[in-house]
């Protein structure tokens, strides 16, 4: 059987799309010829075949079936001479899988070859009639990468995911008919009833091989862990006698190497653990110390065209992805932005610029750290440090995978650990929110959606959502048609495993520290953090032989720098709906808020994220911080940010587009933590801008209302929490006409739907919120 070819395509086989070090491939004489893929990168597959391989692999003796997986590697990347080989490391995980049927944990460096493994074993399994190959896949923009480069190579594979439901039931008839050879699924998936009841079976049933790709997310004790996952034990224990099983990742400690192993043994007998050195020949790192973001900005701006090719520069948070972003174009620089907010169409558009060269970055978070491959990718540098030396080393990962020198840069941030603290509401909750949601779900009678439950728990969305997938996983709790349902099965509260995992983020946050600080080989220091038997130094990091890169900034690149980062002022969205479930804590509001009862899109300083205002705001709105005054620098940014947005289409400013009638007064939300510097802020716009300060809200209790977790549960907080007293209402009365609603900070917008709910009903026009900060 010919196996068909186009030269010059790549497959990409994986998070950690592979590609071959020069330095360990082990063909005998030939090279592949030009442009073609290396041995560990690429495969091509066609339909299953009953030629004179498809014998029986088990009858098969070792040396005619190694003889048989070359032919097949030097067939997929175009290997004339036929002299291409797998690697011993490779082959072993090959034979375990067609020989053997194993179930293998193929723990290896980016750019190993682990889809040569896989890509190779379906050739394999798929001459011998078997069904077809299912991969678990994270994320689209890995998806994308492996279905078009599959196409180009003529392999049939098609993908599952949520972006693509009007072709799920045409996929599953191709699979039933063993029209596909590579079907890839999300892991979430796994967890969807619809896909679990009627479409895992059947996945279970015909699988020929199935592939586990970044393993190390099954684990909690990995740094990416991901429930969705855990579905997989359900899968393998309904696997036929048989089927072999790969799990892949470059990022797993020993821990987590023994825990994924475990998992993976489920109803299959032990797993086969293959674990090699995870140095990576071609990066250089550095970290550059400086002393403020706008320094960091300002040397990125002056270094950004001597780094190798193009690369990621990555950020901790969406508004210092979108900050570098503005301030690199605004210096020249082809660079766009990818993060969570960025829409599928210019993700798409952005991923197709970089791979083409036509962007010298991507300013990108987390959302690109996995999931892309571009071979040359000449260097990453990331603005600020990740909380995880793991999920640093994946993300450093991307570059130098089919170059000889790639450049990996840190500059470190004081507000780092501001930003780690933000994210890290992510341990599992305490037993007593455990067992009042399992509570909750028994005493319903019925199933309850997820915003149901956030009426009786105090857990933020993610995290119940999190919450209930382990749960489900762990049996007591199912996840049903219209949402969740109490299993009734015995569940234990696992407290010190739990503890484990928050002490073990910790340490990880420590390491990263220590790793800015070390004298030792920066890249041995990250294959240590991975339990790398063989780590040693690299002799090419900075610490090893010497900075290659210059801290100093120019007075211009620094200047334009912090005027970037002094720009105030971004929107505040109103709330326009009510939290689901509000009756069943005695609250009365359901549905969409009344037009009338709404408040308008306000402003903000800034984000508590960015790297701007964000840095100059968390020490004056931190829970350790006193209370004062005002900072001069800070009320005349307010007053910048209402003279924007005044001009601004929509303002009050005369001749505006869509222009309203100017505010005629100011009203404050009362403070008990920070009187002063709201009441001061109050009283300063006033003052600047000639408007009579009306009065300010009044507080019904003698405490601060408690900032609760979730929409429902502060909604209920704040439920009476304010009034307006006589004297507000009579001035707002006589004033007739929109106020602007001045307060610290806004998290979920609870506080301002609430009190411009009470100032439009005691007789205010729009109610235009102005607030220091917003959380995100």
């Amino acid at each position: 059987m010919r196996w068909p070819i186009v030269s010059g395509v790549r497959l990409h086989g994986g998070m950690h799309d592979e590609e071959r070090d020069p330095t360990e491939a082990a063909p005998t004489s030939a090279a592949p010829p030009a442009g073609s893929p290396d041995e560990g990168e690429r495969a091509s597959q066609g339909p299953a075949s009953q030629d004179s391989a498809s014998q029986d692999s088990a009858s098969q003796d070792p040396e005619s079936l190694r003889a048989e997986a070359d032919a097949v590697l030097a067939e997929l990347v175009g290997d004339r001479g036929r002299s291409a080989r797998l690697r011993e490391d490779q082959w072993q995980a090959v034979a375990a899988l067609v020989r053997d049927r194993r179930r293998a944990l193929v723990v290896q460096r980016t750019g190993w070859g682990k889809s040569a493994v896989y890509f190779v074993a379906t050739a394999l399994l798929r001459r011998r009639g078997a069904g077809p190959t299912v991969i678990i896949s994270p994320l689209l923009a890995l998806m994308r990468n492996q279905v078009e480069a599959a196409a180009r190579a003529g392999i049939r594979a098609h993908t599952i995911n949520s972006a693509n439901p009007e072709e799920w039931e045409a996929i599953y008839g191709e699979v039933e008919r063993g029209e596909t050879d590579v079907l890839l699924v999300s892991p979430e998936r796994l967890n969807a009833v619809d896909f679990r009841e009627q479409v895992l079976p059947r996945l279970a049933a015909t699988t020929g091989l199935l592939v586990v790709d970044e393993a190390h997310c099954i684990s909690d004790w990995g740094h990416d862990f991901r429930p969705d996952y855990r579905r997989l034990r359900a899968m393998l224990t309904e696997l036929p006698a048989g089927v072999p099983v790969l799990a892949t990742t470059a990022t797993a400690n020993a821990r987590v190497t023994a825990d994924v192993a475990e998992q993976l043994g489920t109803g299959g007998g032990e797993a086969l653990v293959l674990r090699g050195p995870l140095d990576r020949e071609s990066l250089r790192l550095g970290v550059v110390r400086l002393p403020d973001a706008a320094h960091r900005l300002a040397w990125l701006a002056e270094h950004l065209d001597e780094l190798p090719g193009s690369g990621i520069v990555y950020c901790l948070t969406v508004a210092a992805a979108e900050e570098a972003t503005a301030f690199l174009r605004a210096r020249g620089f082809a660079v766009s932005s990818y993060t969570g907010r960025t829409e599928n169409a210019d993700r798409l558009q952005a991923e197709d610029d970089l791979l083409k060269n036509r962007v010298k970055a991507l300013v990108a978070t987390s959302a690109l750290g996995m999931g892309f491959d571009k071979p040359d990718l000449g260097f990453v540098v990331h603005l600020g440090s990740p909380s995880s030396p793991i999920a640093y080393y994946q993300q450093v990962g991307r570059a130098g995978r089919g170059v000889d020198h790639a450049d990996v840069l840190l500059l470190p941030g004081k507000e780092d650990e501001a930003i780690w603290r933000y994210f890290a509401d992510t341990a599992f909750p305490p037993e007593e929110q455990v067992r009042q949601t399992l509570g909750a779900l028994a005493a319903a009678g019925r199933p309850l959606s997820v915003p149901a439950l956030e009426a009786v728990v105090d857990l933020r969305r993610t995290r119940l959502e999190t919450m209930l997938k382990v749960l489900d996983v762990d049996g007591a709790v199912r996840r049903v048609k219209g949402g969740w349902t109490a299993t009734g099965a015995d569940w234990m509260y696992d407290a010190e495993r739990y503890a484990w995992v928050a002490k073990q983020r910790a340490a990880e946050q420590q390491a990263m520290r220590d790793y800015v600080t070390t004298s030792m080989c920066r890249m041995e220091f990250l294959r240590r953090q991975l339990d790398d038997e063989g780590a040693a130094s690299c002799g090419r990091c900075d610490n090893c032989a010497g900075p290659w890169v210059d801290s100093a900034v120019s007075g211009d690149a620094l200047a334009g720098a912090a005027k970037e980062l002094d720009r105030p002022g971004v929107e505040v969205e109103p709330r326009k709906m009510w939290p689901t479930g509000m009756a069943a804590l005695g609250v009365d509001l359901k549905g969409r808020i009344p037009a009338g009862e709404q408040c308008s899109t306000g402003r903000a300083l800034g984000r508590l994220s960015d790297i701007g205002w964000g840095n100059r705001l968390r020490p004056l709105l931190s829970e350790q911080a006193a209370d004062g005054p005002v900072p001069d620098d800070v009320l005349r940014a307010a007053v910048a940010v209402l003279a924007d947005w005044a001009r601004s289409p929509g303002g009050w400013a005369p001749g505006v587009a869509d222009a309203v009638a100017r505010p005629v007064g100011i009203v404050a939300v009362p403070s008990l933590s920070r009187p002063q510097l709201v009441g001061s802020l109050a009283e300063g716009l006033a003052t600047i801008g000639r408007l009579p300060l009306l009065g300010t809200l009044t507080y019904t209790r003698g405490e601060n209302v408690v900032r609760r977790s979730n929409s429902a549960q502060r909604l209920k907080a704040l439920t009476d929490a304010f009034t307006v007293g006589n004297e507000l209402a009579a001035a707002l009365a006589q004033a007739e006409g929109p106020v602007l609603l001045v307060d610290d900070y806004t998290d979920s917008g609870w506080t301002l739907a609430v009190a411009a709910r009470l100032l439009r009903r005691a007789g205010s026009g729009d109610v235009l919120p102005l607030v220091l900060a917003t959380a995100g």
